[in-house]
């Protein structure tokens, strides 16, 4: 069930602005993620790259030059770039500083701008012409993204962490500070902490307009914001959303584009900031991964839902986007058939006294509903993240091999509402284990699955809460899968970037030396000896997220515990483009698994839970 395993991203082509007819995308290209050029009108591709890690950014400017990032397995690399036809490869900026890929914009009169980080927790910004080598607009002592770049190419924004004092900076061409924007003054959270945030969306495309769209958090939901020179910045209260949203303009126009994840779906407003007017557009039900307005006001989408891996759709002005994409839609096709994904995907709400959570419920295709199957918690990173109605290869396989699998959307998670999100109220790490608790309680009350036999999994922070979940209510689980997790907050802190060591603090109201307490209380290697589950811990040697340190001292005090436990690790860093080592994963965790969990109970039917499934949020 693995061997046609592929690498999905859920990006859209990348449309050349002088030539629609030219696109770049990435694609799966024998197990990694590479760069294709794809010429709409001959309808074929041609391969860009070919690297043993893959390349995942890829862009395409104004006069059809394909640009690519080219990094090691720590991130670090420089832009090059070369015609759409093929042709030598040449440097994009000569000179520029190797780092971590931090944004791309190219002008129609080819002026570029790009933003690296070349150490950890800074920043440099750069400007030049294609070819050219470029000029330091700016140097930073912190993380920034290259946000948005003028048509004329004289003024950039900067985006910091939404919530940051300075969540998007302005800057000249010449490097002057032209505004910082920052949150709402005064937003707070149920518990009293500063809330909000500031969504940078990019510039205007309309020449000399020097619009900067944005994305506004308000006290129980989200709007639009917009930014000028001279008009300063302006909340568009009007047009509010109750769950996240992101927004792109449309081109030649004021209007607006917003794409809204809603309870693990998605929803698509059209919005006229001139008119003040909304209109949805029709969209099947699932996930739009990507949507982008092209010019004529047809749109772009990369849509999917559990049973149906991304397609690319296209869609004229006020016609619905088909389930399927048409002959001629001018997009690059699926690379082969699609596989036919097995199971029947449900869904539940959970009553809690925080309000219902929200699971995403697959159960294998057994026929006649038999005795409940053992269930995988397929448990999803951020955690400012969702699970959602959208394919996903490693539930395809656990579906096929004879699991249900549940994802859960806990809080914390995206989709729900800025409450939703950060209602963390029994502590980091705890208040998601309180939900998966109570989900697996309704799951085995139901007799969806059989109590004996329910796992964890989970990647980065969702392999932190199976190890937490392990360690803290060890009778509930019967295995457990943690890939690349944070598995000692302390060494953790100590080890990984900047960026994270900030995000560390915000949570915990402190270091590891200021709250000592907190970061013992939240991490997994004060319970490791609790854990009674046989776990398969997975690693990276190259990780600089989730360190390797931390999982080889939580391992060790695995060990001296006497606790059941696999170790694998990877050659890699955090992120990775190569599906080689997600399939040496599946394949370890699979036979992992098959050898811990009892086989399905031997009992009455069981039955997938009733639409609409339970109480609702508001």
């Amino acid at each position: 069930m693995t061997e046609s395993f592929r690498v999905f991203l859920g990006v859209l082509p990348d449309v050349c602005p002088r030539d629609a007819r030219r696109m770049v995308f990435t694609a799966d290209a024998g197990g990694r993620c590479e760069v294709f050029a794809w010429d709409a009108e001959t309808r074929t591709a041609r391969r860009v790259t070919d690297r043993p890690g893959g390349t995942a950014h890829c862009a395409i400017d104004a006069d059809a030059h394909v640009w690519w990032f080219e990094e090691d397995a720590r991130g670090r690399g420089l832009w090059w770039y070369q015609p759409f036809d093929g042709g030598p490869r040449r440097p994009g900026l000569p000179g520029a500083p190797e780092g971590l890929p931090r944004g791309l914009a190219v002008t129609a009169g080819g002026t570029v701008a790009a933003a690296v980080a070349p150490a950890p927790g800074t920043t440099r910004v750069l400007v030049g012409r294609r070819g050219h080598a470029p000029r330091t607009v700016l140097s930073a002592s912190r993380d920034l993204r290259l946000s948005g770049f003028t048509p004329e190419g004289d003024l950039l924004a900067l985006a910091a962490a939404p919530a940051d004092e300075a969540a998007v900076t302005v800057v000249t061409a010449a490097g002057a500070v032209a505004a910082t924007l920052r949150p709402p003054a005064g937003a707070r959270d149920e518990g009293g902490e500063a809330a909000g945030g500031i969504w940078c969306r990019g510039f205007s495309p309309l020449p000399g307009r020097r619009e900067l769209l944005l994305v506004q958090e308000l006290e129980d939901g989200y709007a639009l914001a917009t930014w000028t020179p001279g008009g300063g910045l302006v909340t568009h209260r009007w047009c509010r959303f109750d769950t996240e949203i992101t927004a792109r303009w449309y081109p030649g126009s004021r209007e607006v584009l917003v794409r809204q994840d809603r309870h693990g779906r998605s929803l698509l407003h059209r919005i006229a900031l001139d008119t003040r007017t909304h209109r949805i557009v029709p969209t099947p039900r699932g996930t739009l991964l990507d949507a982008a307005p092209r010019p004529g006001g047809g749109l772009h989408l990369l849509w999917t839902d559990t049973l149906h891996p991304p397609v690319l759709r296209r869609t004229d002005d006020g016609e619905p986007a088909l389930p399927r994409p048409t002959a001629d839609s001018a997009l690059p096709p699926p690379a082969g058939p699609l596989p036919q994904v097995p199971g029947r995907p449900s869904e539940l709400w959970t009553p809690t006294p925080e309000g219902p959570v929200h699971t995403l419920l697959t159960l294998p295709d057994t026929g006649g509903y038999p005795a409940p199957p053992p269930a995988v918690f397929l448990v999803h990173g951020g955690p400012a993240d969702q699970d959602r109605d959208a394919y996903d290869a490693t539930v395809h396989s656990l579906v096929a091999s004879g699991y249900a699998v549940a994802r859960v959307n806990y809080r914390g998670s995206t989709g729900y509402g800025p409450r939703w999100r950060r209602a963390l109220g029994s502590g980091v790490g705890h208040t998601q284990v309180e939900d998966l608790a109570a989900v697996r309680a309704e799951l085995v009350r139901r007799r969806l699955v059989d109590e004996r036999a329910v796992a964890l999994w989970g990647v980065s922070w969702g392999g932190y809460l199976v190890l937490l979940a392990l360690g803290t209510r060890p009778g509930l689980w019967q295995a457990g899968v943690a890939v690349k997790p944070v598995a000692d907050w302390v060494t953790a802190h100590r080890t990984t970037t900047p960026a994270l060591r900030a995000l560390d603090v915000r949570w915990f109201g402190g270091t590891p030396e200021q709250v000592p307490e907190r970061y013992a209380s939240s991490s997994p290697l004060t319970y490791a000896a609790h854990v009674s589950a046989p776990l398969l811990v997975v690693g990276a040697d190259k990780d600089v997220k989730c360190p390797p340190e931390q999982i080889r001292g939580y391992v060790s005090a695995l060990r001296a515990a006497g606790v059941p436990h696999e170790e694998m690790w990877l050659d890699t860093g955090h992120d990775g483009y190569d599906g080689a080592a997600h399939v040496a994963v599946l394949r370890r965790a699979l036979a992992f698994l098959g050898g811990h969990l009892p086989a399905p109970a031997p009992a009455g039917p069981s039955r997938p839970p009733a639409r609409p499934g339970g109480p609702r949020p508001r």
